[in-house]
């Protein structure tokens, strides 16, 4: 694993767990909605996964965009796939989600190990 990724996951992991010990009864529901919005219905993982992606794009949230490019990463998106999920970002959110598509790009270049 790259260290972009690597560096992503282990904080995000590490400030999770953080987060989590203090048992905010607030923080675990919103995080357990977030958890089972994301789950099998009727849209499939992988069409959540890459509405969020495009969500998170247009919010300009690079944290969330990251999360989102992981989990698409594993449910099997490909880079067509991908690119075309990029132009709905930037058609949707403008001009100014183009530095996020940047930083993005170069997040699943590294997903994919083709940088």
């Amino acid at each position: 694993m790259s260290t972009l990724v690597s560096e992503f996951n282990d904080y995000r992991t590490r400030m999770n767990e953080v987060i989590l010990s203090k048992d905010n009864l607030v923080i675990k529901r919103l995080w357990n909605l977030d958890t089972n919005t994301y789950a099998e219905g009727a849209l499939d993982t992988k069409t959540k996964e890459m509405l969020g992606l495009v969500a998170s794009m247009v919010l300009r949230c690079d944290d969330c965009i990251k999360y989102h490019l992981g989990k698409s990463h594993e449910l099997g998106v490909t880079t067509e796939q991908m690119y075309e999920i990029f132009a709905v970002a930037n058609i949707v959110g403008g001009t100014i989600v183009i530095p996020h598509t940047r930083r993005a790009a170069e997040y699943w270049e590294e997903l994919v190990g083709t940088k």
